[in-house]
């Protein structure tokens, strides 16, 4: 029961995270838009999110420690709520980047501590099914903030209530859960040193937020440029999201049956496939691209996953902590590298180059993973 409340307490949190992301980079997006402001502007909002979060990872389990990783997770969704209040209620600009910074660490703090507290609740038998279950929910709250936009439209305060109100409802499993995992030690594993400790695993959330951030913002781009209109865009848009919500349990049943490392080897591999593949059904059936799509979509999404559930497999306590921090400064970076990487492909051999972007993006680590391998097995 208790490991039951632990894992509902970190998911309410993640699906949030997912919601504030989506919801405040949509909405903001279209307003400055409407405001005036130019595609660099307004590229520079969510960056500096994206910012504050490498910034302010690696201090979220010096503070769990202090403060207790409960009380924090509810402070910062207290925070989280007023930081949407402030949106609302302000158009300035450069506000509206300090505001974003400041949410941007809350999303952080929220991220992070769901992450160490589903792995350390996590049964080691169950993990991956589990981390399959939370990515899944961080999938469905990305999708959740469009989808609340559509409801409200994106002039007024309404979208910002909505998101103000969700999260103080993601309050209440947390507040009514006693038990959550505390961090008792200092970790002596600074949280840089994660990417030479577990390559592997770290650089599965960068990959994984490089491929979700450049499909996200370029997939509707990609349907333009192949003489589609806008809702085609948006219409590949929901399926690579879709597939990202199906695969993700079924990805993580395989993590708990099969080695890890050998199964992010094959979802890279796929992944690469795909791009290889994509572009050919595009010109030969819409209805079969659709269909890859999806099913790519979900293949990709599978980094996250088991990338988290390999790094929960080898540390716990402290160390669990400052890993999960690494593991979502990674997927950070990964959200402001993508689309450039991706949006020049895209500019340099058009249509196609979106494939040829990502591709560029998961052959080096393909290649890690098998050096990985080949050295496990020698």
């Amino acid at each position: 029961m208790k490991t039951a409340l632990g894992i509902a307490a970190a998911i309410a949190t993640i699906s949030i995270v997912g919601v504030g992301l989506s919801l405040t980079i949509a909405l903001l997006s279209v307003r400055l838009e409407e405001a005036g402001y130019s595609a660099r502007a307004i590229g520079l909002n969510p960056a500096a999110g994206g910012l504050a979060t490498l910034a302010w990872a690696p201090f979220v389990p010096v503070l769990a420690r202090w403060i207790g990783t409960r009380r924090l997770l509810l402070l910062a969704l207290i925070i989280g709520a007023l930081s949407l209040a402030a949106f609302a209620l302000t158009g300035d600009y450069l506000s509206w980047l300090l505001i974003r910074a400041i949410f941007g660490a809350t999303l952080t703090t929220l991220f992070v501590i769901s992450e160490y507290w589903i792995n350390a609740v996590a049964p080691p038998g169950r993990r991956g099914i589990v981390m399959g279950l939370y990515t899944t929910t961080l999938a469905i709250g990305f999708a959740l903030g469009p989808l609340i936009l559509l409801v409200t439209g994106v002039e007024g305060a309404k979208p910002f209530v909505i998101g103000i109100a969700l999260f103080i409802i993601a309050t209440l499993p947390i507040a009514l859960n006693q038990s959550a995992p505390q961090i008792e030690a200092r970790t002596a594993i600074p949280v840089s040193s994660f990417l030479t400790l577990m390559p592997v695993a770290t650089l599965a959330a960068l990959l994984h937020g490089a491929i979700e951030t450049a499909s996200m913002s370029l997939l509707p781009v990609y349907a333009l440029r192949i003489h589609l209109g806008v809702e085609a865009g948006a219409g590949f848009l929901g399926l690579f999201l879709l597939g990202n919500m199906l695969f993700q349990i079924p990805i993580g049943l395989l993590s708990d049956r099969f080695n890890r490392r050998r199964l992010l080897f094959a979802v890279a591999l796929g992944g690469l496939l795909g791009t290889i593949a994509l572009p050919l059904a595009a010109s030969v059936n819409f209805i079969l691209f659709c269909v890859m799509l999806t099913v790519w979509g979900g293949l990709v999404g599978g980094f996250y996953a088991i990338g988290l559930a390999l790094l929960g497999s080898r540390y716990g306590g402290a160390e669990l902590a400052s890993a999960n921090a690494a593991f979502v400064m990674f997927y950070s970076l990964g959200m402001l590298a993508g689309p450039p990487v991706v949006g020049f492909g895209l500019d340099l051999v058009t249509p196609n180059g979106f494939f040829i972007g990502i591709a560029v993006l998961i052959l080096p680590y393909l290649a890690l993973v098998w050096r990985s391998l080949r050295h496990a097995d020698s």
